[in-house]
């Protein structure tokens, strides 16, 4: 069972990850690629191309791999330029169970004006 509350961050790989990689495959990932310390007390989660299943990389007194699958919808996963996205474990469980989590409003910021 995947135990979060020991977890201080939350790190997505935006984009897609070759799930087929084992657990020394993901570190050299986070080790690499994101430059972050994958013995940290962080969850580091990891997308496939069809977005129907994740897996999370913990380091716990040993790595754990946690595997998950979404019988019938999809993830709302961010595919964006950036490497990593941090998020928080409420986002993290609302991304479990399918909901879209918005790092940037769609709304335009109101900028006041001078006319008063």
């Amino acid at each position: 069972m995947l135990n979060i509350d020991k977890v201080e961050k939350v790190y997505l790989a935006c984009g897609y990850t070759d799930l087929r990689k084992s657990i020394d495959g993901l570190v050299m990932i986070v080790k690499n690629q994101f430059k972050l310390d994958p013995f940290e007390k962080a969850l580091f989660v990891f997308c496939n191309k069809q977005m129907d299943k994740l897996e999370i990389l913990h380091f716990d007194e040993g790595f754990w791999l946690y595997y998950h699958r979404l019988e019938a919808n999809r993830f709302k996963w961010q595919i964006t330029t950036e490497e990593t996205l941090k998020v928080n474990v409420e986002e993290l469980r609302w991304i479990l169970k399918g909901y879209e989590v918005r790092t940037k409003s769609k709304f335009k910021s109101i900028k006041p004006s001078n006319c008063f």
